[in-house]
């Protein structure tokens, strides 16, 4: 057949013939179609109608039309197809059957009509009533409308998170719910604001922004350059710092990520740190190896680590043994601050002994920086060459890393600091901790943790988070002294800050059946190492902090009746354990369906359902 004869004459015939070998069912049926943009109007055809090229039926009453006469007497006009019915034999719907000849053969056009479905015959110009199914043959022939592939991607691109993924939130409501239900007393978590939520769900999450402020390796960050200019300025401003001494770096992922840019930006592979070891408080990201000699975190992998302890009679750092393993180890950085210590920091002791040794002093100031800003406990920046933190936690920012770093000229007398041993005169941090977040350890910052960060570092240059800091160790300390005259053993016998360590060896239970059997009556603590533990499997205490409780509202009457609850708590854990013993499968098998701690349970929910959740309607 000549296809483009047919077109010519203003009938577009698609043919497609079945093959053989085609896994289609193999026929004889050819396919037509007839294209709009050559009908006459005044026809008022329907496009996309489904045709089938079939033998003429001797039976037939129909009309003979020439294809090439039709050609002759036109070249732009439609061809008329006079239609006649005829009942379906084979078929169950009907069908109208045209009778056309091409290049001499008489053939038949055989259009089925289904009952169930709207008619794809003629309809009425003055009638405008939509199809509500296209033909499938008009898809495969016409592509969608621009504007409809528009409206395709925005569908999904616009649903709400109930809508387009019923499980998250389902799931996200029940933590909210467990969240309002339970008493938060991990020492490291806290309840943002719903200002800090709304920024970390903002559109800025949209942008790339690799590189510094001034100087990304994409385009079109002049907005994104502000708000993270805005931020190092609040970061300064809220701790007291003056932007000529101190600089400030605020894309860090994290704490541990910020303390691993400082070894990587100052540090060979190798050489050498020391931190506060993690059985007495200090912090994994700080190095650290197991009794087995396993090491534990990228710092003692990378690095060789040695800790110092504390004295296992007080639970304070013993400066003494300290200073004589810093000058026997040498390290090139020192650090202060840790994860677990409930006393206050002497950071002219450590500026002291990094002097003799010549390192650089650094600390982390994680879980007290809230408390730092609000000036409720020492600073270590009047001693320290770097700071570095978390911003969630006492902070109450959302979760990620800071950097502080000093800058411009030393002091004249500083002992052999490794930053002075090439005779500079100046601090060279800046650029080399810059260099380390981005582009050796990190990519991208995440903007919208920028933003989020931003506005809770102006809240800590207010009289209502200075308010707020107050409380959080009021309450720290009101249940400290609770806790003492239930006759409980607290390390360093109480607390100069948010948190405290509990300590259940005299109870003879582990931190880790106490915390389960918290959790089960919705109260969240920690388990924790106590410093002369023989390792961190069998921990033999539990942590537990103030900030996120003082944050739902609580004061000191409710830290009272917290500490009744942990006290039942370890009196459920104590029968449990004599009855089932201490290895995990036979005690958690004993908690099933515990009557004691369904009643605790039950009493616990009623508790704290009683204070707001920042940030929620509940």
């Amino acid at each position: 057949m000549d296809l483009t004869r047919a077109h010519q004459s203003n009938l577009s015939l698609g043919f497609v013939p079945h093959s053989s070998h085609s896994n289609q069912i193999a026929n004889d049926t050819v396919s037509f179609q007839i294209d709009t943009s050559f009908q006459n109007p005044s026809n008022h055809l329907v496009s996309g109608v489904p045709l089938q090229l079939m033998e003429q039926q001797t039976t037939t009453e129909s009309k003979n039309v020439d294809l090439n006469e039709k050609h002759q007497q036109t070249n732009t006009g439609s061809m008329d197809l006079n239609e006649e019915s005829k009942d379906g034999g084979e078929d169950d719907g009907e069908r109208d059957v045209e009778e056309f000849r091409i290049l001499g053969h008489s053939m038949c056009l055989k259009r089925r009509r289904d009952n169930n479905t709207p008619s794809c015959a003629t309809t009425d110009s003055a009638s405008s009533q939509t199809l509500s199914k296209r033909c499938h043959t008009e898809q495969n022939r016409h592509p969608q409308s621009l504007e409809s592939r528009r409206q395709a991607v925005r569908a999904w691109g616009n649903q709400s998170l109930q809508a387009a993924d019923p499980d998250i939130f389902d799931i996200l409501e029940k933590e909210k719910h467990r969240q309002y239900k339970g008493i938060e007393l991990i020492a490291s978590e806290n309840f943002v604001c719903k200002a800090v939520m709304e920024a970390l769900g903002s559109h800025v999450t949209n942008k790339y922004s690799e590189g510094m402020p001034g100087a990304r390796y994409y385009t079109g960050n002049q907005y994104i350059d502000e708000i993270e200019t805005l931020c190092c300025q609040r970061a300064l401003v809220a701790f007291g710092l003056d932007s000529e001494s101190w600089g400030v770096n605020v894309q860090p992922y994290s704490c541990t990520s910020a303390n691993f840019a400082v070894y990587t930006g100052l540090l060979s592979p190798g050489d050498r740190i020391m931190g506060l070891d993690t059985p007495s408080g200090g912090n994994t990201s700080h190095g650290y190896y197991t009794p087995n000699g396993k090491k534990v975190s990228g710092a003692s992998i990378f690095f060789e680590s040695l800790s110092y302890k504390v004295n296992p009679q007080t639970g304070i750092i013993d400066f003494e043994k300290l200073e004589e393993r810093a000058l026997d180890f040498r390290p090139k950085i020192l650090i202060c601050g840790g994860s677990s210590y409930p006393r206050e920091w002497d950071y002219s002791k450590f500026r002291q002994i990094a002097d003799k040794c010549g390192a650089v002093l650094m600390c982390d100031m994680a879980q007290i920086s809230g408390l730092i800003a609000a000036k409720e406990c020492a600073s270590p920046f009047e001693f320290c060459d770097i700071v570095t933190s978390t911003t969630h936690k006492s902070l109450r920012g959302p979760r990620g890393g800071i950097i502080f770093y000093k800058k411009g000229p030393k002091p004249r007398k500083r002992g052999m600091l490794l930053n002075q041993v090439d005779g500079s005169d100046k601090y060279e941090f800046e650029e080399k901790i810059n260099f380390a977040v981005c582009p050796a350890l990190q990519g991208g910052p995440h903007n919208n943790h920028i933003a989020a960060l931003a506005i809770a570092l102006k809240q800590l240059a207010t009289p209502e988070y200075k308010d707020y800091m107050q409380q959080v160790k009021k309450n720290a300390q009101a249940l400290a002294s609770a806790l003492l005259r239930r006759n409980c053993r607290l390390v360093t016998g109480g607390t100069d800050n948010h948190l405290l360590l509990w300590d259940l060896r005299n109870l003879g239970l582990t931190g880790k059946n106490l915390e389960k059997v918290c959790e089960m009556c919705h109260i969240t603590v920690n388990k924790i190492a106590i410093f002369d533990d023989n390792g961190t499997l069998i921990p033999g205490g539990v942590r537990i902090g103030t900030p996120a409780m003082t944050s739902r509202g609580c004061l000191e009457p409710d830290f009272e009746t917290m500490a009744d609850f942990l006290c039942r708590a370890a009196q459920i854990t104590s029968s449990v354990q004599r009855e089932h013993g201490k290895m995990v499968k036979s005690f958690i098998k004993g908690l099933e369906n515990n009557k004691d701690i369904i009643d605790l349970g039950a009493q616990v929910e009623n508790f704290a359902i009683q204070f707001a959740m920042p940030g929620q309607d509940l």
